[in-house]
């Protein structure tokens, strides 16, 4: 018999819904919600009703593209925090009925373990997997994170933001400057053309392996107000090396802690997972620093950065493989750590 699990993730404005079977991805689909760009940022309650509108036709369509029926499957995970409550409880709750309904096993997933165990999907039968130990930074739009992997549930976080997270200071950063919600891959692709080194922003002098991005967002918004009053068209001339600079700034934040960490622990093999690890400077950044310092370095596919079903099928099918389900009665949750 197979193992066959269907993953659904509703953690924030992506309703996903995927299919694992023995460790192999079948399907992975994933459904957008354009709402939010009209306010800058994740209007919650629009989130909630997008997800009540999406999950029946994604998780349909991930069925059917995986080529198999309703009743092959063998279990259900479902990311039950953290994350916006109301989304949460759209994924909780068609899960748990769906579960009831196929008389099959459910199992809860922390949506952060899921980014780590990101680097073990498979879409073919050889693809390669990190081994244990491995350091993985973990970056997104609400977690900044260094984490030492053991296992797959085995993880302790050696450190974290203590405010604000490095998304968050991309996004916010880019509405400073005019730009579009989401604003980091706004910010990646300009920073392409422009000088990094134009401007310098504060950078935090944070103890041990901890981050802190809410004084860089302070500096940025600063040196932009104080060139304005002499120059009221200095955003737009300056956009790009604006960009690059802030880039460069918010990777060497994270790789000053990173590196201080891969001494501490003495680990081959260092990865990166989050939505945040999409940007290119960030790839180009810890490639580099794995061929300078002889490590393993542990890319993902950019689909598999955002956030997605196939982390949350891949964290529950190594839950089912150790018989780890969950019942009825668990809520979700907002906030949790790992």
């Amino acid at each position: 018999m197979k193992n066959i699990i269907l993953g659904i993730e509703s953690s924030c404005d992506d309703t996903s819904a995927a299919v694992i079977s023995d460790g192999l991805l079948l399907s992975n689909v994933i459904a957008s919600q354009k709402v939010h760009e009209a306010y800058g940022g994740v209007v919650p309650e629009l989130a909630s009703r997008a997800h009540q509108q999406n999950i029946v036709p994604v998780v349909s369509e991930a069925i059917r593209q995986a080529g198999i029926n309703i009743s092959d499957l063998s279990a259900i995970a479902y990311t039950r925090g953290p994350g916006l409550l109301g989304s949460l409880l759209v994924g909780t709750s068609f899960a748990k009925g769906m579960a009831l309904g196929l008389n099959i096993p459910l199992i809860d997933v922390n949506h952060l373990h899921a980014h780590v165990l990101s680097h073990f999907i498979k879409e073919k039968p050889e693809d390669d997997m990190p081994e244990f130990p491995f350091l993985c930074l973990l970056v997104s739009g609400g977690n900044s994170q260094i984490i030492l992997v053991r296992d797959y549930f085995d993880m302790e976080i050696l450190g974290k933001t203590i405010d604000d997270a490095a998304g968050e200071a991309f996004d916010k950063c880019a509405k400073v400057i005019g730009l579009p919600y989401p604003g980091g891959p706004h910010i990646d692709r300009l920073a392409q053309t422009g000088n990094p080194k134009a401007f310098k922003f504060s950078k935090p002098h944070i103890p041990d392996l901890d981050y802190s991005f809410s004084g860089l967002k302070t500096s940025f918004l600063y040196t932009i107000r104080d060139c304005k009053k002499t120059n009221p068209d200095f955003i737009e001339e300056n956009m790009e090396d604006l960009c690059a600079s802030l880039q460069k700034t918010i990777i060497d934040v994270l790789l000053d802690k990173l590196k201080k960490a891969i001494k501490l622990t003495g680990v081959k093999s260092v990865a990166i997972g989050g939505g945040v690890s999409a940007n290119s400077g960030v790839r180009q950044a810890i490639m580099e620093l794995c061929v300078k310092q002889g490590l393993k370095p542990w890319i993902p596919q950019r689909k598999f950065t955002t956030d997605n079903a196939a982390m949350v099928a891949i964290a529950g099918y190594h839950k089912l493989l150790n018989k780890d389900f969950s019942d009825l009665s668990l809520p979700p949750f907002a906030r949790v750590t790992i």
